[in-house]
Protein backbone atom coordinates (compact mmCIF):
# COMPACT_ATOMS: atom_id res chain seq x y z
CA UNK A 1 0.00 0.00 0.00
CA UNK A 2 1.37 3.41 -0.97
CA UNK A 3 0.67 6.97 0.10
CA UNK A 4 0.35 9.86 -2.31
CA UNK A 5 3.46 11.66 -3.49
CA UNK A 6 1.87 14.87 -2.25
CA UNK A 7 1.66 13.74 1.36
CA UNK A 8 5.10 12.14 1.23
CA UNK A 9 6.57 15.49 0.18
CA UNK A 10 5.02 17.25 3.18
CA UNK A 11 6.78 17.76 6.49
CA UNK A 12 5.57 17.52 10.05
CA UNK A 13 4.95 20.83 11.80
CA UNK A 14 8.12 22.23 13.39
CA UNK A 15 5.80 23.87 15.90
CA UNK A 16 4.18 20.63 17.11
CA UNK A 17 6.77 17.99 16.21
CA UNK A 18 8.60 18.22 19.53
CA UNK A 19 5.45 18.18 21.67
CA UNK A 20 5.88 14.51 22.74
CA UNK A 21 9.25 15.38 24.26
CA UNK A 22 7.75 18.37 26.05
CA UNK A 23 4.93 16.22 27.42
CA UNK A 24 7.47 13.61 28.56
CA UNK A 25 9.48 16.29 30.38
CA UNK A 26 6.30 17.43 32.14
CA UNK A 27 5.39 13.83 33.01
CA UNK A 28 8.85 13.53 34.57
CA UNK A 29 8.03 16.45 36.85
CA UNK A 30 9.61 19.39 35.02
CA UNK A 31 7.85 22.66 34.39
CA UNK A 32 8.06 23.49 30.68
CA UNK A 33 7.64 27.06 29.41
CA UNK A 34 5.87 26.63 26.08
CA UNK A 35 7.22 29.34 23.79
CA UNK A 36 6.84 27.10 20.73
CA UNK A 37 3.23 27.67 19.75
CA UNK A 38 1.08 30.75 19.19
CA UNK A 39 -1.46 29.93 21.90
CA UNK A 40 -1.94 33.13 23.92
CA UNK A 41 -2.78 33.09 27.62
CA UNK A 42 -4.83 36.27 27.16
CA UNK A 43 -8.42 35.49 28.14
CA UNK A 44 -10.97 35.14 25.37
CA UNK A 45 -13.44 38.05 25.64
CA UNK A 46 -16.54 37.11 27.65
CA UNK A 47 -18.86 38.25 24.88
CA UNK A 48 -17.96 35.11 22.88
CA UNK A 49 -19.44 32.71 25.46
CA UNK A 50 -22.25 35.14 26.34
CA UNK A 51 -23.43 35.04 22.72
CA UNK A 52 -23.32 31.24 22.66
CA UNK A 53 -25.23 30.97 25.94
CA UNK A 54 -27.90 33.27 24.52
CA UNK A 55 -28.36 31.05 21.44
CA UNK A 56 -31.98 29.91 21.75
CA UNK A 57 -32.55 27.70 18.71
CA UNK A 58 -33.92 24.22 19.49
CA UNK A 59 -31.78 22.60 16.78
CA UNK A 60 -28.16 23.37 15.90
CA UNK A 61 -28.70 23.31 12.15
CA UNK A 62 -26.34 23.59 9.21
CA UNK A 63 -25.29 27.14 8.45
CA UNK A 64 -25.03 28.50 4.94
CA UNK A 65 -21.81 27.41 3.23
CA UNK A 66 -20.51 30.97 3.02
CA UNK A 67 -21.27 31.74 6.66
CA UNK A 68 -24.14 33.10 8.75
CA UNK A 69 -25.37 36.58 7.87
CA UNK A 70 -24.87 38.00 11.35
CA UNK A 71 -21.16 37.16 11.33
CA UNK A 72 -20.54 38.45 7.82
CA UNK A 73 -22.36 41.68 8.64
CA UNK A 74 -20.23 42.09 11.77
CA UNK A 75 -17.05 41.58 9.77
CA UNK A 76 -18.18 44.20 7.24
CA UNK A 77 -18.78 46.67 10.07
CA UNK A 78 -15.35 45.90 11.55
CA UNK A 79 -13.64 46.75 8.25
CA UNK A 80 -15.72 49.92 7.87
CA UNK A 81 -14.08 51.06 11.10
CA UNK A 82 -10.82 51.14 9.12
CA UNK A 83 -12.42 52.75 6.04
CA UNK A 84 -12.46 49.49 4.08
CA UNK A 85 -15.65 48.65 2.22
CA UNK A 86 -16.62 44.99 1.92
CA UNK A 87 -20.02 43.44 1.27
CA UNK A 88 -21.21 40.21 2.92
CA UNK A 89 -20.88 38.38 -0.40
CA UNK A 90 -17.17 39.28 -0.42
CA UNK A 91 -16.65 37.24 2.76
CA UNK A 92 -16.27 33.46 2.94
CA UNK A 93 -16.38 32.09 6.49
CA UNK A 94 -14.00 29.16 6.94
CA UNK A 95 -12.88 26.71 9.59
CA UNK A 96 -10.05 28.90 10.81
CA UNK A 97 -7.58 30.84 8.70
CA UNK A 98 -6.03 27.46 7.82
CA UNK A 99 -9.05 26.37 5.80
CA UNK A 100 -9.18 29.81 4.16
CA UNK A 101 -5.61 29.29 2.95
CA UNK A 102 -6.22 25.70 1.90
CA UNK A 103 -9.32 26.63 -0.10
CA UNK A 104 -7.58 29.63 -1.65
CA UNK A 105 -4.71 27.52 -2.97
CA UNK A 106 -7.16 24.94 -4.32
CA UNK A 107 -9.07 27.71 -6.09
CA UNK A 108 -6.16 29.50 -7.80
CA UNK A 109 -3.49 26.84 -8.43
CA UNK A 110 -3.12 24.23 -11.13
CA UNK A 111 -0.70 21.33 -10.82
CA UNK A 112 2.90 22.57 -10.74
CA UNK A 113 2.07 26.28 -10.45
CA UNK A 114 3.98 28.44 -8.03
CA UNK A 115 3.36 30.77 -5.10
CA UNK A 116 6.02 33.24 -3.97
CA UNK A 117 6.36 33.44 -0.20
CA UNK A 118 9.04 35.28 1.79
CA UNK A 119 10.94 32.81 3.93
CA UNK A 120 10.94 32.01 6.77
CA UNK A 121 7.16 31.61 6.55
CA UNK A 122 4.28 30.03 8.45
CA UNK A 123 5.11 26.37 7.92
CA UNK A 124 1.61 25.22 6.97
CA UNK A 125 1.77 27.22 3.75
CA UNK A 126 3.95 24.45 2.38
CA UNK A 127 1.36 21.85 3.39
CA UNK A 128 -1.58 23.74 1.86
CA UNK A 129 0.20 24.63 -1.39
CA UNK A 130 1.44 21.06 -1.84
CA UNK A 131 -2.04 19.63 -1.19
CA UNK A 132 -3.32 21.87 -4.00
CA UNK A 133 -0.64 20.58 -6.37
CA UNK A 134 1.33 23.80 -6.19
CA UNK A 135 4.88 24.68 -5.30
CA UNK A 136 6.26 27.22 -2.83
CA UNK A 137 9.00 29.42 -4.30
CA UNK A 138 10.77 31.25 -1.47
CA UNK A 139 11.81 34.88 -1.39
CA UNK A 140 14.75 34.46 0.96
CA UNK A 141 15.22 36.99 3.75
CA UNK A 142 17.92 37.40 6.40
CA UNK A 143 17.98 37.87 10.15
CA UNK A 144 20.48 40.70 9.82
CA UNK A 145 18.07 42.65 7.55
CA UNK A 146 15.09 42.18 9.84
CA UNK A 147 13.60 39.71 7.32
CA UNK A 148 12.42 42.50 5.01
CA UNK A 149 11.43 41.50 1.47
CA UNK A 150 9.54 44.42 -0.11
CA UNK A 151 12.16 44.86 -2.82
CA UNK A 152 11.08 45.01 -6.47
CA UNK A 153 14.20 43.38 -7.92
CA UNK A 154 14.26 40.60 -5.34
CA UNK A 155 10.60 39.72 -5.84
CA UNK A 156 10.69 39.91 -9.64
CA UNK A 157 13.79 37.70 -9.77
CA UNK A 158 11.66 34.88 -8.31
CA UNK A 159 8.80 35.20 -10.82
CA UNK A 160 8.53 32.56 -13.55
CA UNK A 161 5.87 31.73 -16.16
CA UNK A 162 4.39 29.34 -13.55
CA UNK A 163 3.98 31.98 -10.83
CA UNK A 164 0.35 32.58 -9.87
CA UNK A 165 0.47 34.47 -6.57
CA UNK A 166 2.54 36.41 -4.06
CA UNK A 167 1.73 35.52 -0.46
CA UNK A 168 2.36 38.16 2.22
CA UNK A 169 2.05 37.49 5.95
CA UNK A 170 1.64 40.88 7.55
CA UNK A 171 2.60 41.20 10.32
CA UNK A 172 4.74 38.14 9.74
CA UNK A 173 4.88 34.74 11.37
CA UNK A 174 7.55 33.70 12.39
CA UNK A 175 9.48 36.96 12.07
CA UNK A 176 7.18 39.79 13.19
CA UNK A 177 8.13 41.79 10.08
CA UNK A 178 5.65 44.56 9.22
CA UNK A 179 4.92 46.02 5.77
CA UNK A 180 4.06 49.68 5.34
CA UNK A 181 1.19 50.71 3.10
CA UNK A 182 3.73 51.99 0.55
CA UNK A 183 5.44 48.59 0.53
CA UNK A 184 2.07 46.93 0.03
CA UNK A 185 1.45 49.20 -2.94
CA UNK A 186 4.83 48.21 -4.40
CA UNK A 187 3.90 44.53 -4.12
CA UNK A 188 0.51 45.23 -5.69
CA UNK A 189 2.16 46.97 -8.64
CA UNK A 190 4.41 43.93 -9.18
CA UNK A 191 1.36 41.65 -9.01
CA UNK A 192 -0.54 43.81 -11.49
CA UNK A 193 2.40 43.89 -13.89
CA UNK A 194 2.72 40.10 -13.89
CA UNK A 195 -1.02 39.36 -13.48
CA UNK A 196 -0.68 37.63 -10.11
CA UNK A 197 -2.96 37.12 -7.14
CA UNK A 198 -1.97 38.58 -3.77
CA UNK A 199 -2.75 36.42 -0.75
CA UNK A 200 -2.68 38.84 2.18
CA UNK A 201 -2.57 36.92 5.47
CA UNK A 202 -3.50 39.58 8.02
CA UNK A 203 -4.55 37.60 11.09
CA UNK A 204 -2.30 39.77 13.34
CA UNK A 205 -3.43 43.03 11.71
CA UNK A 206 -3.79 45.16 14.87
CA UNK A 207 -0.60 43.94 16.51
CA UNK A 208 1.94 46.52 15.31
CA UNK A 209 4.26 48.35 17.69
CA UNK A 210 6.56 51.35 18.20
CA UNK A 211 4.23 53.85 16.60
CA UNK A 212 3.67 51.86 13.41
CA UNK A 213 0.30 52.39 11.74
CA UNK A 214 -2.01 49.43 11.17
CA UNK A 215 -2.19 48.83 7.42
CA UNK A 216 -4.03 46.39 5.18
CA UNK A 217 -3.98 45.41 1.52
CA UNK A 218 -7.70 46.18 1.71
CA UNK A 219 -6.78 49.86 1.98
CA UNK A 220 -5.71 49.79 -1.69
CA UNK A 221 -9.07 49.40 -3.49
CA UNK A 222 -7.52 49.93 -6.94
CA UNK A 223 -6.02 46.42 -6.64
CA UNK A 224 -9.04 44.73 -5.07
CA UNK A 225 -9.66 42.44 -8.06
CA UNK A 226 -6.50 40.47 -7.22
CA UNK A 227 -6.26 40.75 -3.40
CA UNK A 228 -7.42 37.86 -1.20
CA UNK A 229 -7.36 38.74 2.51
CA UNK A 230 -7.02 35.90 5.01
CA UNK A 231 -8.37 36.63 8.48
CA UNK A 232 -9.18 34.78 11.69
CA UNK A 233 -10.50 35.19 15.24
CA UNK A 234 -7.79 32.89 16.64
CA UNK A 235 -5.03 35.35 17.49
CA UNK A 236 -6.79 38.74 17.49
CA UNK A 237 -9.32 37.55 20.07
CA UNK A 238 -7.34 34.71 21.68
CA UNK A 239 -9.95 32.23 20.43
CA UNK A 240 -7.74 29.66 18.70
CA UNK A 241 -10.04 26.73 19.45
CA UNK A 242 -13.09 28.43 17.96
CA UNK A 243 -11.76 27.73 14.44
CA UNK A 244 -13.34 30.68 12.67
CA UNK A 245 -11.52 32.24 9.74
CA UNK A 246 -12.26 34.15 6.55
CA UNK A 247 -11.22 34.55 2.93
CA UNK A 248 -12.20 38.06 1.86
CA UNK A 249 -12.13 39.13 -1.79
CA UNK A 250 -14.01 41.37 -4.23
CA UNK A 251 -13.24 39.18 -7.26
CA UNK A 252 -16.56 37.50 -8.08
CA UNK A 253 -14.96 34.72 -10.14
CA UNK A 254 -12.68 33.79 -7.22
CA UNK A 255 -15.59 33.85 -4.78
CA UNK A 256 -17.62 31.59 -7.04
CA UNK A 257 -14.79 29.09 -7.20
CA UNK A 258 -14.41 29.16 -3.42
CA UNK A 259 -18.12 28.48 -3.00
CA UNK A 260 -17.82 25.22 -4.93
CA UNK A 261 -15.36 23.97 -2.32
CA UNK A 262 -17.34 25.48 0.55
CA UNK A 263 -20.52 23.70 -0.47
CA UNK A 264 -18.58 20.43 -0.69
CA UNK A 265 -17.53 20.74 2.95
CA UNK A 266 -21.07 21.90 3.87
CA UNK A 267 -20.49 24.62 6.50
CA UNK A 268 -18.50 26.00 9.42
CA UNK A 269 -19.61 25.40 13.02
CA UNK A 270 -22.85 27.32 13.54
CA UNK A 271 -22.27 27.90 17.25
CA UNK A 272 -18.73 29.22 16.85
CA UNK A 273 -19.95 31.67 14.21
CA UNK A 274 -22.50 33.02 16.69
CA UNK A 275 -19.74 33.68 19.23
CA UNK A 276 -17.40 35.14 16.61
CA UNK A 277 -19.99 37.72 15.53
CA UNK A 278 -19.92 39.17 19.04
CA UNK A 279 -16.12 39.41 18.94
CA UNK A 280 -16.14 41.58 15.83
CA UNK A 281 -18.49 44.04 17.54
CA UNK A 282 -16.04 44.81 20.33
CA UNK A 283 -14.78 48.41 20.65
CA UNK A 284 -11.39 49.40 19.26
CA UNK A 285 -10.15 49.99 22.80
CA UNK A 286 -9.90 46.19 23.13
CA UNK A 287 -7.22 46.06 20.43
CA UNK A 288 -5.25 48.85 22.08
CA UNK A 289 -5.19 46.99 25.40
CA UNK A 290 -4.16 43.66 23.90
CA UNK A 291 -1.54 45.29 21.67
CA UNK A 292 0.04 47.00 24.67
CA UNK A 293 0.21 43.67 26.49
CA UNK A 294 1.97 41.91 23.62
CA UNK A 295 4.34 44.83 23.10
CA UNK A 296 5.42 44.55 26.73
CA UNK A 297 6.03 40.84 26.35
CA UNK A 298 8.08 41.45 23.22
CA UNK A 299 10.27 43.96 25.02
CA UNK A 300 10.95 41.54 27.88
CA UNK A 301 11.96 38.74 25.49
CA UNK A 302 14.16 40.96 23.35
CA UNK A 303 15.91 42.45 26.38
CA UNK A 304 16.70 38.98 27.78
CA UNK A 305 17.85 37.64 24.40
CA UNK A 306 20.27 40.51 23.98
CA UNK A 307 22.01 39.34 27.16
CA UNK A 308 23.06 36.11 25.41
CA UNK A 309 26.47 36.32 23.70
CA UNK A 310 26.33 35.50 20.00
CA UNK A 311 22.57 35.93 19.47
CA UNK A 312 21.54 37.80 16.31
CA UNK A 313 18.06 39.29 16.43
CA UNK A 314 16.16 42.34 15.19
CA UNK A 315 13.31 43.59 17.37
CA UNK A 316 10.10 42.54 15.59
CA UNK A 317 7.63 45.22 14.60
CA UNK A 318 4.44 43.21 14.98
CA UNK A 319 2.52 39.95 15.60
CA UNK A 320 3.74 38.01 18.66
CA UNK A 321 6.71 36.11 17.28
CA UNK A 322 10.42 36.65 17.28
CA UNK A 323 13.01 34.77 15.22
CA UNK A 324 16.62 34.78 16.36
CA UNK A 325 19.91 33.21 15.34
CA UNK A 326 21.59 31.27 18.16
CA UNK A 327 25.31 30.53 18.62
CA UNK A 328 24.82 26.80 17.93
CA UNK A 329 25.20 24.64 14.82
CA UNK A 330 21.93 22.74 15.23
CA UNK A 331 18.99 24.32 17.06
CA UNK A 332 17.00 21.06 16.98
CA UNK A 333 19.78 19.26 18.85
CA UNK A 334 19.86 22.09 21.38
CA UNK A 335 16.09 21.89 21.86
CA UNK A 336 16.29 18.13 22.45
CA UNK A 337 18.96 18.82 25.07
CA UNK A 338 16.65 21.30 26.80
CA UNK A 339 13.77 18.81 26.87
CA UNK A 340 15.62 15.61 27.74
CA UNK A 341 18.76 16.56 29.69
CA UNK A 342 18.52 20.10 31.04
CA UNK A 343 16.62 21.80 33.83
CA UNK A 344 17.16 24.69 36.20
CA UNK A 345 15.35 24.22 39.52
CA UNK A 346 13.04 21.75 37.78
CA UNK A 347 12.22 24.05 34.87
CA UNK A 348 13.00 24.03 31.16
CA UNK A 349 11.72 25.65 27.97
CA UNK A 350 10.45 24.90 24.47
CA UNK A 351 10.66 26.98 21.28
CA UNK A 352 10.18 26.14 17.60
CA UNK A 353 13.28 25.37 15.49
CA UNK A 354 13.23 27.67 12.48
CA UNK A 355 14.49 25.28 9.79
CA UNK A 356 10.94 24.05 9.23
CA UNK A 357 9.85 27.60 8.37
CA UNK A 358 12.16 27.67 5.34
CA UNK A 359 11.67 26.13 1.90
CA UNK A 360 15.36 26.39 1.02
CA UNK A 361 17.24 23.32 2.34
CA UNK A 362 19.90 24.08 4.94
CA UNK A 363 18.55 27.47 6.02
CA UNK A 364 17.38 28.13 9.57
CA UNK A 365 19.36 25.35 11.24
CA UNK A 366 20.74 27.79 13.80
CA UNK A 367 17.56 29.86 14.23
CA UNK A 368 14.59 29.56 16.58
CA UNK A 369 11.12 31.07 16.75
CA UNK A 370 9.73 32.28 20.06
CA UNK A 371 6.02 32.96 20.51
CA UNK A 372 5.71 35.61 23.22
CA UNK A 373 2.25 34.52 24.27
CA UNK A 374 2.77 34.12 28.04
CA UNK A 375 2.72 36.80 30.73
CA UNK A 376 5.83 38.95 31.10
CA UNK A 377 7.14 37.11 34.15
CA UNK A 378 6.94 33.74 32.39
CA UNK A 379 8.41 35.15 29.17
CA UNK A 380 11.39 36.52 31.11
CA UNK A 381 11.95 33.22 32.87
CA UNK A 382 11.53 31.20 29.67
CA UNK A 383 14.10 33.32 27.85
CA UNK A 384 16.46 33.12 30.83
CA UNK A 385 16.22 29.33 30.60
CA UNK A 386 17.39 29.51 26.97
CA UNK A 387 20.47 31.43 28.17
CA UNK A 388 21.17 28.97 30.98
CA UNK A 389 20.52 26.04 28.65
CA UNK A 390 23.00 27.38 26.10
CA UNK A 391 25.67 27.62 28.78
CA UNK A 392 25.03 24.02 29.86
CA UNK A 393 24.83 22.79 26.24
CA UNK A 394 28.13 24.36 25.26
CA UNK A 395 29.75 22.97 28.42
CA UNK A 396 28.54 19.53 27.40
CA UNK A 397 30.06 19.99 23.93
CA UNK A 398 33.30 21.19 25.48
CA UNK A 399 32.99 24.73 24.16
Amino acid sequence: MKLSKKVESMQFSPIRRFNPFGFKAEADGKKVYHLNIGQPDVETPECFMDAIRAYDKKVIAYAESGGINDLRDAVCDYFKGYNMDFAPEDIMVTTGGSEALNMTFLTILNEGEEVLIPEPFYTNYHTFATAAGGKVVPITTKTEDGYHYADKDQIESCITPKTRAICCLNPGNPTGTVLTLDEMKLICEIAKKHDLWIIADEVYREFVYDGREMASFGMLPEYSDRVIIIDSVSKRYSACGARIGFAICKNKEFNSGMMKIAQGRLCVSTIDQVGAAALFRMPKSYYDEVKAEYCGRRDVVYEELMKIPGVVCQKPGGAFYLTAKLPVDDVEDFLMFLLTEFDDHGETVMFAPAAGFYATPGLGKNEMRIAYVLNQKDMKRGTELIKLGLEAYNKKLGK
